[in-house]
């Protein structure tokens, strides 16, 4: 039977688009659907038939195959080898016999077990495509839109496939909208007779864990670990975490500043007029301290518990049982679940009353700090360990110890400290003011001379032999005290005259620094104040001269003594 290609061709890429069904599937389905509907015409699933589509020649071809035999004993399958030559065939016993048909002359009810069989192959296809697709998906988060709601579940579209979400696995009281995009959970993914099945959750710890992961980033990096989440959608969660690091407190962080980042998780959690409530605890190997603190809010006084059994009896103010227990005991279920042993809450006077002993919070909570500075300084000896063990930078000789701050003790001298010390005393000594008498100064000259001989370098002084007893010099003290003089004095003036260049180079800076303006100008001065500030300025040179005469000399005796 001819078709019609282009029509095929676009139904077949219809299909490819909207299923993600290949073009070879599509024709191995339809040719299977046929099939099936071809032998069902005929009158049996046992009958031989075989269908052939061409797409580029748009010909559908259907046959009945039947054996030739000498006696047939099922008219279904075999044939005569009289009945086969009727037409001039030359068959002989064994060859196969076809037996065209007509899709046109299928009938109606066939056509439509053809449609139903290739929508069921369609949807096999799918599943199995589905199962490729989230195997690897499990206990990830999925975005998705909503294709239909109502009151017992949503059906969710996912790429090429839609899933349906049962009531149990959504929020509680949550709605949706036609078309709007949601987060989802793949829980589990499932194969069976009918395919895959895909259990997709809102209402699961995983979606809450995974929230958390996205919204608080020490979660995100490993600072912060989840341990264990109980949960009842919409109602109430505990989330206990753990941080290794002693010093980072891992509750405190996953609330964060005035509760900003738990605020960002239940706020994605359903839109209902009632929001989820989390309740976020710190996780101890205490298990005392644990149990205790995973009935907040409630203000536990003490506890007793069984740790083989895994059984614990907690003592709360008696005023405080309604909310240990939570609403419909949600708070204390879901404490259970959290810790994994079976809680008994009692109030205080019931517990004096039944002689119940308890370790009170306040002692396990000395006991928890305890452990954390145990921690603390396992830590830091871990870090010097490394630090010794670290393997030397490139270039490094084997061996090779980092220098370390030094510490000195200040009651200790150097031998630098000594040498600078009797440096000072020497000058000191040097520059005191001595008083010397006349009988004495001939002897004082003749030392001096003699101490500025013997400072004076190896090659300048002449050779001594044994015989020598004494040095004669040249050099009288007066012609020292002369050169002395005279050089102090030519300081002077060169400073005097470097002093008078340097004013006058201020002076001539400040005349440039005027601006000069073309016309007449009015001097802002009278002839008289002028002149009083020449007389001012001679004033002033007299006394820098007056300056230059003075005889420091004087001075620095004065501050010596």
């Amino acid at each position: 039977m001819a078709i019609n290609v282009t029509e095929l061709n676009a139904a077949i890429e219809q299909i490819e688009v909207a299923k993600g069904i290949s073009r070879e599937t599509v024709l191995e389905a339809l040719k299977e659907a046929m099939t099936r509907g071809f032998k069902r015409d005929i009158g049996g699933d046992d009958a031989m038939v075989e269908v052939n589509i061409d797409t580029e020649k748009g010909i559908i071809e259907m046959c009945q195959i039947k054996k030739v035999v000498k006696e047939v004993e099922d008219d279904l399958l075999e044939i005569s080898v009289e009945d086969a030559n009727e037409k001039g065939g030359k068959y002989k016993a064994g060859d196969d016999y076809r037996i065209p048909a007509d899709i046109q002359s299928l009938r109606k009810a066939i056509v439509l077990s053809i449609k139903s069989v290739l929508h069921q192959k369609f949807v096999e296809v799918e599943k199995a495509i589905l199962y490729d697709q989230f195997k690897d998906k499990i206990g990830t988060m999925i975005t998705g839109k909503v294709e239909s709601f109502d009151e017992h579940g949503a059906m969710i579209n996912v790429g090429h496939s839609s899933i349906y979400m049962p009531k149990k696995d959504l929020i509680k009281e949550e709605r949706f909208v036609i078309g709007e995009p949601i987060k989802v959970y793949v829980d589990n993914v499932e194969t069976g007779p009918k395919g895959a099945r895909i259990v997709l959750t809102r209402a699961g710890e995983g979606f809450l864990k995974l929230l958390m992961t996205e919204e608080i980033h020490d979660i995100y990096d490993g600072t912060i670990v989840i341990k264990s989440i109980a949960r009842e959608g919409g109602e109430r969660s505990k989330v206990a975490v753990y941080s290794a690091d002693p010093n980072v407190d891992p509750a405190g962080s996953c609330i964060g500043p005035n509760g900003s980042r738990i605020q960002k998780v239940v706020s994605q959690l359903g839109n209902g007029a009632q929001k989820e409530k989390i309740d976020i605890i710190s996780y101890s190997d205490n298990q005392e301290l644990f149990i205790m603190d995973a009935l907040k809010p409630a203000h536990v006084i003490g506890i007793n518990f069984d740790e083989e059994k895994k059984t614990a009896t907690v003592v709360v103010k008696d005023d405080s049982l309604s909310l240990a227990i939570g609403k419909k005991g949600v708070n204390v279920r879901l404490a259970v679940k959290l810790t994994g042993y079976h809680i008994d809450v009692k109030i205080e006077s019931d517990s004096l009353n039944d002689g119940v002993t308890y370790v009170t919070y306040e002692e396990a909570s000395a006991k928890e700090l305890e452990n954390k500075a145990t921690r603390i300084a396992e830590k830091q000896r871990e870090a010097m360990l490394a630090a010794s063990n670290a393997t030397p930078l490139p270039g490094l000789p084997e061996g090779y110890v980092a220098p370390q701050a030094r510490k000195y003790d200040d009651e200790v001298t150097t031998d630098l400290e000594e040498s600078l010390t009797d440096q000072v005393e020497k000058e000191e000594i040097s520059v005191a003011p001595v008083e010397i008498n006349a009988e004495e100064a001939v002897e004082t000259k003749e030392e001096v001379a003699a101490t500025r001989v013997a400072e004076t370098p190896k090659e300048e002084t002449p050779v001594q032999t044994k015989e020598a007893k004494s040095v004669k010099t040249t050099t009288t003290l007066e012609d020292l005290e002369k050169q002395l003089e005279s050089s102090i004095s030519k300081e002077k003036s060169e400073k005097s005259s470097k002093q008078k260049s340097k004013k006058k180079e201020e002076t001539k800076e400040s005349e440039e620094s005027v601006v000069k303006t073309e016309g007449p100008r009015m001097s802002i001065y009278t002839e008289e104040e002028l002149k009083a500030m020449e007389e001012e300025d001679k004033e002033a040179e007299e006394e820098e001269i007056e300056e230059d005469d003075i005889d420091y000399d004087d001075y620095d005796d004065y501050y010596d003594k």
